[in-house]
């Protein structure tokens, strides 16, 4: 396929990419329009392209706006209050941004009690600046935002902006990046762009050459974890479009339970290991050998340095990209298998298969049950 075809054409592995998006906006958007503390939604499409393509793809601005359109309706019939939700597509090229509009309105996608709908041609900076700035008021008035950005270069993205985005608490981003690309490059010939961008969250990148674009990946996240701090949660939704082309989505968010969501929206599309979508499809490929199943080898370091309680295994088991189903399987396992001693916080032997690894119990002072070998 041609570049030309590329930019007509929703190809499969960004139909993964909006699939996600979608996905994660399903939950998101459930969760907060019913959180009773939340008066106003804001999403933001920064680089929202055409909408819709040739072939009949449909891009980031129509997934959106279904999502907030059947939330919209699921809480009508609820008959509850719920927040209104505002749209802001954005992208530097007019044509784009005409087409968009056109094409969401042809579809009948938004009507005004959804909330407001708006449109610009800014560049990416100028829009940055002024989300920036708005997200203090916003916080003020108790709303929240979620942020997309699908650069077309990452030399228009800096983890400082991502910080600065989500340091008030009251915004999330899921971000896209050509990690592939940027994998080859590090390799041979490191444009300044690129050096900078790696450099912000990597300060060693110059003494190090990743194996392979899985590494460069993993790479990626623990600096922007470490340059983040533990304040914050990053994950990854790989994306494997050919044999040698590997994108990447990196998630952000303060919330643990907007985390824990977006975990469930990766799992959904992959269940066999929540790492990422293979465009093959079938038989063995290089994501093979890349998607084994690390959960119970750490889990089995974590306890064994020390006794866990039950919030803790909940927070080290999101950040290891697993959901707390999957450390309940094995702990029910060695539990079987007489390997471990869980106690309640008065001393009490807990019930076979209690751990309380869930949302709810973390938020119950961290620690109902203790969790040790025996």
């Amino acid at each position: 396929m041609t570049k030309k075809d590329t930019k007509k054409n929703l190809l499969n592995h960004s139909e993964a990419k909006v699939r996600l998006l979608g996905e994660y906006l399903d939950r998101y958007l459930n969760i907060i329009s019913n959180d009773k503390y939340t008066t106003r939604i804001k999403v933001f499409d920064m680089f929202c392209g055409e909408g819709v393509y040739e072939n009949g793809g449909e891009g980031s601005p129509l997934v959106i706006m279904r999502r907030v359109k059947d939330i919209h309706f699921i809480n009508v019939a609820k008959t509850i209050n719920f927040p209104k939700i505002d749209c802001h597509f954005n992208d530097i090229d007019p044509k784009k941004v005409e087409k968009v509009t056109h094409v969401l309105n042809d579809k009948s996608l938004f009507y005004p009690e959804f909330g407001d709908i708006n449109f610009s041609t800014n560049d990416y900076q100028v829009l940055y600046e002024h989300i920036l700035s708005l997200l203090p008021k916003l916080k003020s008035q108790n709303q929240k935002a979620f942020i997309f950005i699908d650069p077309y270069e990452y030399k228009h993205i800096k983890a400082s902006q991502i910080k600065n985005l989500m340091a008030n608490g009251n915004a999330e981003v899921l971000l896209w990046l050509p990690t592939q690309f940027m994998y080859r490059f590090a390799n041979n010939g490191t444009p300044e762009a690129l050096k900078d961008f790696i450099l912000e969250i990597v300060p060693n990148f110059g003494e190090w050459k990743p194996g392979n674009v899985w590494e460069f990946i993993r790479k990626l996240k623990e600096g922007f974890q470490s340059y983040l701090g533990d304040r914050f949660f990053v994950d990854t939704f790989t994306i494997q479009k050919d044999a040698s082309t590997v994108f990447c989505l990196f998630f952000f968010t303060s919330h643990i339970k907007g985390f824990e969501k977006m975990l469930e929206a990766k799992w959904e599309i992959d269940t066999e290991q929540g790492k990422g979508w293979d465009y093959a499809g079938n038989g063995p490929s290089l994501f093979h050998e890349y998607k084994t199943n690390p959960l119970e080898e750490k889990l089995k370091e974590f306890i064994s340095e020390q006794e866990r309680c039950n919030g803790e295994l909940y927070v080290f088991t999101l950040r290891q990209g697993f959901l707390p189903k999957h450390t309940n399987e094995v702990l029910y396992n060695w539990q079987c298998n007489g390997k471990l001693e869980v106690t309640m916080a008065n001393g009490v032997k807990a019930r076979k298969g209690a751990f309380y690894i869930a949302y709810r119990y973390f938020k119950d002072e961290n620690k109902k049950v203790s969790i040790n070998f025996i």
